[in-house]
């Protein structure tokens, strides 16, 4: 998890993201919205790229999955997001309507970079990805 600082007045609230706040420089920033309910966003992993997932609005679950291990993380606050290193199959769900969920990227959009398979991420992580969350 990533707690960006949050300044509050009574005009409300400002977060700010530097590069300081981040464990990789940004190459690449998209936002995701209108999204339907039941929808499954991510359900990939990423060989090399490193992701943070931001709430700008609204609220939503990661499922995280190591090849060994699966963790749902509840995000649900506009100061905090969470960092994806390479090698974690993830799930966006259970999306609160109107959701607004902004990504940092550490590279530029690559579709080889993409896992998209699950029975072929299993095989990789078997080999990679419980080196990544060690390293963590």
């Amino acid at each position: 998890m990533i707690n960006l600082r949050k300044v509050t007045s009574s005009k409300g609230s400002l977060s700010v993201i530097e590069e300081e706040s981040l464990p990789f420089l940004v190459r690449r920033i998209f936002y995701l919205y209108d999204i339907p309910k039941g929808a499954r966003r991510g359900v990939h992993a990423l060989k090399e790229t490193k992701e943070v997932v931001i709430p700008l609005s609204g609220s939503f679950e990661v499922s995280l999955d190591n090849g060994t291990e699966k963790k749902t993380v509840f995000l649900g606050q506009a100061n905090v997001g969470l960092y994806i290193p390479p090698g974690i199959w993830r799930e966006l769900v259970n999306f609160s309507p109107n959701t607004v969920v902004l990504a940092l990227a550490s590279t530029a959009f690559n579709p080889d970079d993409y896992i998209c398979d699950y029975a072929s991420f299993r095989k990789t992580s078997n080999n990679t990805v419980k080196n990544v969350l060690k390293k963590r």
